[in-house]
Formats: structure tokens, sequence, C-alpha cells
């Protein structure tokens, strides 16, 4: 016992001491720090809601990029302030600032995992954080935020912290500030929010992405009763209040921001900015940095009023990157932030996902003959539009008509997970679900966003390589040091044959396909469509590119309502009205061939009949072959036999009033001239050309007439000799014996 009683003292010793340890620790630091950062009120009461961008000519960027709206305490129903209380600091009115109780915990955490895990920061530090330092995890930045906390405390009430902190934190979205938060989840103002809406917002700012109440209802609506029950327990509601609110369906009610800055290229530049420095936005703004980006002008007001012309009326996205990742021009419409939204995209993901590893794994060419059926795949049926099988097609055609069979067939060739690999990449990420051959048509588990789908096209133009798009070229502090600078590293996807070969087809798309309305552009585009829906079209895409751009066009709705358009319908408009306007004065050149790129005659026939790619020989020919290009990597394997050796026609006959009857086959590439034979002379009878099938000839006869004859057979194209033989007779029998006609015998010699 009196063992037990001295472990348990001494235990209870070293605990004491750990306290006091720490303690010191806190004092020690504050103290050495006190002098070395500096508390500006400024920075609370007037904290700057611009951040300063400047274009690709480092001229600055007029968008007000930060919204911010103020709102009194006092108006705000008791429970909305409690509710951040309640979960982010329940002795906020009892401290100075600082939990010592909650720091000893978290940094005894800290020291024994040596990292900063546990922030155990009270709301009067995380205003300090919002709006004087950075958003490191360093025992330094820490102890800044200690030093500053006690400094705000003494400069301000308690309801003057509290106020200031519900006015600035940020709650996702763009939205900084309570009553903006409010109006854009809830479209009401903070003063009207209720306890459930309250607990929302509330629970929001541990992490406004992943507890946001547009992305994720279930998860947020847990975060929501966590802290319900938090209000539970301090006593501010009671169990009856509690229920109903727990109870509650979370609904929101978006209304877009104003001046639709949620999707405007400044926005999307600021989110970028925050993931590269690891800051909130706000503290971007009060940090001074300054940010210089991609941004042109010209293209940017003419992707504007291209997408406000033709998509009105829908959400809809647009961007603009040119080939080596430099995004130049993007624009949104939504009640949400569409740059991070995923869809379902639709066939746009062929050429990424299905041709392009097909070409480059030399499964097929652009001229492969696919058998464009109905199927089952192990339960799996996929159909064309409208039911309609087309028979044996080419994969280009299968590209530039957007067939879904051919597609889904490459894919089984090429395997799911190596399709995938090329596409990861590209920027295309994928879900663990993802692994059936649905893909080929866009099914995936949670899609991909507009900004990966076009940047990933840019493997075509850059023959095989793909650049990451990116808005922001560098970044500034106040003092004018570079403290971020993109560096481009491009990545070898595919190789430069396989990249040419994609474009090519879908140059043909382009012309004659499904987004042939961008056919008479005066300089090279290539382009793919996309379109997603079942019962109704909820997605409409056309990716299209030239050898210095490519743009990206979406049109649908995040609530998958009804949209009136495909791909080849409003998103091609507006991609071709947008190059018409942007190269009005200057032409783009044409895509780079490589020199592992060459062109080869084909058999036109093997093609038809076999369903195979054969080099023509010399003797097809001219109407008899297709021309097509292929890698060096991947030719046609064997020449075809067309020509070269041929079965000629067995010439059949009989005698029907005194007239001689012949018939045989005929191929319409071939010449036959039919001749008969009276005293040891040939004579012609008749020349057949440009026939196929059965073939009947009748002719007068007489005693002296003793044989018939094909004598010479020719190429229909070029009048070329190929048969000349005088063994395949036809023998005529006396006429008062018999009516028939034989064969003096019944084979050819070449």
């Amino acid at each position: 016992m009196k063992r037990t009683l001295k472990r348990i003292f001494i235990c209870g010793l070293i605990a004491i001491l750990v306290v006091v340890a720490t303690i010191s620790i806190i004092i020690g630091l504050t103290y050495l720090f006190s002098n070395k950062v500096k508390f500006d009120i400024n920075k609370i009461k007037y904290s700057s809601t611009y951040v300063e961008m400047y274009d690709k000519n480092n001229c600055p960027i007029k968008d007000e990029n930060i919204g911010a709206n103020f709102v009194k305490l006092n108006t705000l129903n008791d429970y909305t302030p409690q509710a951040f209380i309640s979960i982010e600091d329940k002795d906020f009115y009892n401290h100075n600032g600082l939990n010592y109780k909650r720091m000893i915990s978290a940094m005894i955490k800290n020291i024994t995992s040596f990292k900063i895990k546990e922030g155990a920061s009270t709301i009067t530090q995380q205003l300090i954080k919002n709006t004087h330092l950075t958003n490191e995890k360093t025992f330094t930045r820490k102890i800044n935020e200690i030093v500053l906390a006690k400094e705000l405390e003494k400069n301000l009430t308690k309801d003057q912290i509290l106020e200031y902190y519900l006015n600035i934190i940020y709650f996702g979205d763009n939205c900084y500030g309570i009553e903006n938060a409010s109006m854009h989840y809830f479209s009401k103002n903070a003063k009207n929010l209720t306890l459930a809406e309250s607990a929302t917002l509330a629970g929001m700012i541990k992490s406004p992405n992943s507890y946001s109440p547009i992305k994720n209802v279930e998860k947020t609506t847990q975060r929501r009763n966590v802290v319900l029950n938090e209000m539970l327990k301090d006593g501010i509601i009671n169990f009856d209040v509690y229920n109903d609110a727990k109870n509650t369906k979370l609904e929101t009610n978006i209304t877009p921001l104003a001046n639709n800055s949620l999707n405007s290229y400044s926005l999307a530049c600021l989110d970028e900015a925050s993931e590269i420095l690891n800051m909130p936005i706000k503290q971007i703004a009060i940090g001074e940095f300054k940010i210089y980006t991609y941004y042109d002008k010209e293209k940017q007001e003419n992707l504007s009023s291209s997408l406000s012309y033709y998509a009105n009326n829908q959400d809809y996205a647009g961007i603009s990157i040119s080939t080596d990742g430099h995004i130049e021009a993007y624009e949104g419409n939504s009640k949400i932030k569409l740059l991070s939204a995923k869809r379902q995209p639709g066939s746009a993901i062929k050429p990424i996902l299905v041709y392009a590893p097909a070409l480059n794994e030399n499964i097929i060419s652009p001229l492969t003959q696919i058998n464009d059926e109905k199927i089952d795949i192990n339960g799996y049926s996929p159909s064309n539009i409208n039911n309609t099988y087309n028979g044996y097609v080419s994969v280009r055609e299968s590209v530039s008509k957007s067939l879904n069979i051919p597609a889904v067939k490459v894919l089984s060739y090429v395997g799911t997970e190596k399709a995938k690999s090329y596409a990861k990449k590209c920027g295309i990420s994928f879900d663990e679900k993802d692994s059936n051959l649905s893909l080929a048509l866009g099914g995936m588990t949670f899609g991909t966003t507009l900004k990966e789908l076009t940047g990933a096209y840019s493997i075509f133009p850059n023959l095989g390589k793909f650049y990451e798009p990116k808005f922001i070229n560098y970044i500034t502090d106040k003092n004018g040091k570079i403290v971020y600078r993109n560096i481009t590293n491009p990545i070898n996807v595919l190789r430069e044959d396989s990249a040419y070969l994609m474009t090519d087809m879908l140059k043909t798309c382009a012309k004659q396909g499904t987004g042939r309305k961008l056919g008479d552009l005066e300089f090279e585009v290539a382009t793919k469509t996309g379109t997603v829906g079942q019962t109704h079209n909820t997605d409409a895409y056309n990716i299209a590119y030239t050898s210095s751009d490519i743009v990206g066009i979406w049109i649908g709705n995040v609530d998958n309502k009804k949209i009136d358009t495909v791909g080849g319908g409003k998103p091609t408009d507006i991609v071709k009205n947008y190059m018409q306007n942007i190269y009005d004065l200057n032409k783009p050149k044409n895509f780079d061939k490589p020199t592992s790129i060459y062109y080869e005659n084909v058999d036109q026939l093997s093609l038809a009949d076999e369903h195979v790619v054969y080099k023509a020989n010399n003797y097809i020919p001219e109407k008899y072959i297709t021309r097509e290009i292929f890698s060096k990597f991947n030719p046609p394997k064997e020449k075809s036999n067309k020509f070269i050796s041929c079965k000629p026609p067995t010439l059949t006959g009989k005698i029907e009033d005194d007239k001689a009857v012949l018939e045989f086959e005929a191929q319409d590439y071939l010449i036959y001239e039919l001749y008969k034979i009276e005293d040891n002379k040939e004579q012609l009878l008749s020349v057949v050309a440009n026939k196929k099938g059965l073939c009947t000839q009748t002719f007068n006869i007489n005693k002296k007439t003793k044989y018939f004859i094909i004598t010479k057979i020719k190429n229909y194209a070029d009048n070329t000799e190929i048969i000349s033989d005088k063994s395949n007779l036809v023998e005529l029998m006396p006429i008062n014996n018999t009516n028939l006609i034989k064969p003096k015998n019944d084979k050819w010699y070449f």
C-alpha cells in the first residue's frame, strides 16, 4: 500500500514539474519575443480587403477581389456568437487572451511529438493569427501569437474582440465575415440566422472546405450537431431546443457573391496563392503580398463576352490556357465556385483516357477498323446516341463522330489501369472506384474540373508534354522580394507521333465531326465535344486547341437541371466566337508535325472486305487506294495481295433461239474483253467495264463460230493488261445436237 502511494506521489510530482516547466517556458519565451513583434490595432480595425494583382504585362488588374460587410455584435441573436464561443473558446469571457490549461495540454503533445499538432488557440489568438501572422506551424509563430494576443486584450474589450472576429473569420467560397457567409449560404442577413444555421456556420470555420454545406451536406450536418451539443452542455440551450435544431434538415439557399466574384479570374488567383503560400487569403491581403499573373486583358474580355452572349440563363465556365500552361483568361457563372467543382466529363475525356493511350501503346492507328455494334461486356452494355450502330468504322471516324462503342472497345484493349496511368500524368485524378469500362464515356465517381480537363489537352499541341496550368507567374512580399515563381517542368506523357496522330483526328472532328462548326476557321484547330445526360442533358463541353492556345467551355447546371444544348452546340459556338476574335489579326501557326509521322497508301478493298489495314501494292488502281497518316513505330505490317493474283471468272453459256448467251461474275475494278473465234480468227464482241456481279452477254452465232473467249482482262483505273490468255474457251457444240455451250477447259493460267 505504501509503495503504491509512493508511486502515485512521484507521478504527481513529475506532472506538477512538467506543468511548472511548461508555464516557465511560456513566460520565458513570451518575455524573449515581446520586443520582436509589433501589435497594430489598425490591422484589425481597418483590415485590408484588397490584394494587388498584375497582368502578364505587369499592369494592375482592377478588380475588388475580397469583399466584407461589417455587422455589429448587438444586432445578432444571442445564440449566434455563443455558437462560436461554445465550439471554439468556452472560456472566452474568463481568460485574458490565453487558455493556459488548453495550452499546456497542447504543448505537451507538441513537445513529445516534436511537431506543432495542437493549437489550443482562443478566439483572441485566432483574430491575431488572421490579421497579423502567417499560417505556418512553428513555435516562433505560436509565441508571436501569444504575445500579440495579450496586447490585443489590453486594447479591446471582449465584445469588440468577438465582433471583429466574427467579421474577419473565413467561411469558404470567398466569404469573409458572418454577414457575407449568411447572405451567401442562406440568402439572409446574419441577424436573421436560426440556431441551426448559426451552428452550421460556427462548425464550418474549423475547415471551410471540408464542412461546406454545398459540397458535403452529411458531413456538415454532423459537425453542426457537434456545435449544438456543446451549446447544450454549456447551458446555452435546453434539450428541447437542442433536439429541434438537431433534427432540422440542413438546407442552403445560395446567393452568388456580388459582381460574380466567386468565379472570377482574381479569386482563382487568390485561391492558387493561398495554396502556394499556405495561408488564408485574408492574410495575403494583410501581408501586402503582390500577385503577378498570366492575365491577358484582351482574351479575358473576349471570353467574357462570348460566354455571356451564348450561355446566358445557365451555369457556365470558360478557361483559356496557353500551350505552355499559362491560364490567361477564366470566368464562370454559378452559385458555387466552379474552379474546384467536379463534373462528369462525358466524351471530352475520350482523347485523354482512351485513344491517346491506345496510340502510344501501338494498339491502334487512325485507320484501324472497329465494329460499332451492340455489345455486352460482363453485364455492361453501353449504347450509341439514338441506339444507332454503324458496323465497321475507322478510329478516325469514331473520334470525329464521338461513337461510344468503339471507345469502350479501345479502352478494353488498353486496360483501365494503364489508361488511367496516362490520364493521371496529365492532371486527371480518379476515385478508387473508377475502375470499369464506363470510364471511356466519362463515367467517373466524382468527375473532373474544367481546369484539369482543359489543361490535360496540352499534351497534344506540345507533342506529348504536359504543362500544369497555373494562374500565377510569381508573388512578391511587401518589400518586393520574390517569394514564389512558377517554374515550368513539363512531364513527358506520350511519344511525339502519338500526340500528333490524336491532333490530326481531332482536326477531322473540327472539320466534319461533332465540332464541325469550327470547320470554316482560317487556321488549324482541333476539338472534342462532350455531352452528359441520360434522361436529359446536364453538361455540355467543347475543348479546342490551336498551336498556341487551349480553350475549355462548359455549360450546365450544378443542380443537374436540363440544359438546352449539346457539346457541338453552344459550347462550340463560344469557342468559335472566342477564337475568331483573338486570332483576328494574328493567326496561329500550323501544328508541328514530327519526323516520325508519314503517309501511307492503303488497300481500300481489303479495308472494306476484310477490315484489315494493308499497304497498297503497285498494282492496285488509284481509285481503290486510301491515303492515311501513320507512326513509323506502328505502320501497317503487311502488303496487300490484291491484283497481284486474282481469280478470273468462269465463262459459261447456252444457246437460246440460235443465240449464244454467255455469263460470268464481273468485278467493277476490271475490264473484260470478250471475243469469238471463227476460222481460227479472233473477233472482239464486247468490252465489259465498271460492272459488278453477274454479267450476261448475248450474241448471234453461226456454224463457223467455234469458240467464245475472254482473252484480256485489264485494270479499270489505268487500262493495264493483267491477263492475256487463250485457254479459257467456251466451245460451241453443233447446233443440231444440243443447245448447250460447254467450257473447253476449266482452268485459267497466268
